[in-house]
């Protein structure tokens, strides 16, 4: 019997036929070789003058959770430049603003906390990478310079810095991300017709467009019932 949404039988994978697995760190190396000096040793365990400076330019990052059970997250996180708070050099803090309450990276670290954190600036390819450990806060003094549009976060994921460096910017050069004239926007169905196929079929797909347009920017900040 097939197995479904798999298009395997029973028992039997057939998605990877005459792929070569690698399960072993040996092999890892083998194929990829190891790190240069250099790459090792820009590891370090609190924030630099320079890590600071880069955290109060950026507006957007990605946190990545895994659960107790293995099963990841990786969910964005944006505010205007600075919405990283640095609390000191080995301690960040990311606001919690109003979004979709499912809460899986949150649930997450309730049942594990280590995270890791990619830091943007626009137009940059290289990156700032931040691991560490981390907890949830539903309130602290250091809320209220969280404030945006009046808006102060009821939650904020603090996290203990146990790894930070930067990353160069070849995923960048290869991608072409920052080069306007390569984005295509148009090029894949839209959020309103995406929602009303997959998520809210029951929803008419013109409300669906006015709701994503300029009335979902304009209730960024504000929290719904």
């Amino acid at each position: 019997m097939d197995t479904a949404g798999t298009g395997t039988d029973a028992g039997t994978d057939t998605r990877t036929d005459g792929a070569v697995v690698v399960t072993r760190e040996s092999e890892l190396r083998e194929l990829l070789g190891t790190p240069l000096p250099a790459a090792l040793a820009k590891e370090r365990t609190r924030l630099h003058a320079l890590d600071r400076e880069w955290l109060a330019a950026s507006p957007f990052c990605l946190l990545a959770t895994a659960g107790a059970d293995g099963t990841c997250d990786v969910s964005p996180k944006g505010d205007p430049p600075g919405f990283v708070l640095v609390l000191d050099d080995t301690t960040i803090a990311l606001p919690e603003r109003p979004g979709n309450r499912r809460v899986d990276g949150f649930r997450n670290i309730l049942g594990n906390p280590h995270v890791g954190l990619i830091s943007f600036l626009p137009g940059r390819g290289d990156t700032l990478r931040i691991n560490g450990s981390a907890r949830l806060v539903r309130d602290a003094p250091f809320f209220d310079r969280m404030v945006v549009r009046g808006h102060r976060p009821v939650l904020a994921v603090v996290v203990d810095v146990e790894q930070v460096f930067h990353h160069c910017s070849k995923a960048f050069l290869r991608s072409d991300l920052w080069k306007p004239e390569t984005w295509a926007p148009d090029a894949v169905t839209g959020r309103a017709e995406i929602c009303k196929t997959l998520e809210r079929p029951e929803a008419d797909v013109a409300e669906l467009a006015r709701y994503y347009g300029e009335d979902y920017a304009a209730g960024l900040y504000r929290t719904t019932s």
